[in-house]
């Protein structure tokens, strides 16, 4: 990765995305990430470097939206979101590079064209239950491909909080899961220090995007941006798809 030029010139603006995304957007493009980074090196490795960065990220934003988060919500997200971490790491075995590049696809595609299809998804307040179910499938997603944020939106955005408690709470939960993940990925070996060197070379980037964020969200049109990153989704997967089902 280090040498690579081709690494760099998608790690780059895919890091700065994220960092903007992750502070002022409540992660809407996190799931863009992984799969972009993966047309040029493994999934697995893609996940790995990018876990550090969103730990990094998180601790930036925490900062600024501490106390703003819905605790209520939180209780019913994060223990679900636990649960499907572990079926997540438990099934990683199994999945070769194929495999996690279709499932990355998949769900970079799926994402992409429910996003634009449905745009502010359902209209009616969920229950609890499907908070949990939410939380469950953002655990998972979050785990294989830093993808959690479109099954939390699609619990959050129909509850109709507030700004401010909607981005916090989102914020949180975020930064409680990548923290949590850091624990099974460095059982599978995915932490290991050429990795973090390479986290670390894009650290700088992380930092740039997430005030870059924070400066916009109250300036950028939100749902224009929306657009953008789920459109990309769609390529991006499209692509994936192609890979994992043609690899030769």
């Amino acid at each position: 990765m280090l040498t690579d030029p081709i690494f760099w010139l998608v790690a780059i603006p895919a890091v700065l995305i994220t960092g903007i995304s992750k502070s002022g957007f409540a992660g809407g493009a996190g799931g863009l990430t992984v799969p972009l980074l993966a047309l040029a090196i493994s999934p697995a490795a893609a996940a790995a470097v990018m876990l550090p960065l969103l730990v990094y990220m998180d601790f930036l934003s925490v900062r600024s939206w501490w106390n703003k988060q819905s605790n209520q919500q939180l209780l019913i997200l994060l223990p679900a979101a636990m649960v499907g971490i572990v079926v997540a790491y438990l099934l990683f075995d199994q999945l070769n590079e194929q495999y996690l590049r279709g499932i990355l696809g998949v769900i970079s595609l799926g994402f992409g064209i429910y996003g634009l299809t449905f745009g502010e998804w359902s209209q009616r307040k969920p229950s609890a239950l499907i908070g949990r179910i939410c939380g469950t499938l953002a655990g998972f997603t979050s785990f294989v491909a830093h993808a959690g944020g479109p099954p939390l939106n699609a619990y959050l955005i129909p509850l109709r909080l507030e700004k401010t408690q909607y981005l916090g709470t989102a914020v949180m939960f975020f930064a409680v899961i990548n923290a949590v993940k850091l624990i099974p990925y460095t059982m599978l070996g995915q932490i290991n220090l050429s990795n973090l060197m390479v986290s670390a070379m894009l650290a700088p980037i992380a930092w740039i995007g997430v005030k870059l964020g924070l400066r916009i969200q109250d300036k950028f049109n939100e749902k224009q941006f929306k657009q953008i990153i789920l459109s990309l989704m769609i390529v991006v997967g499209l692509r994936l798809l192609w890979t994992a089902l043609m690899p030769s």
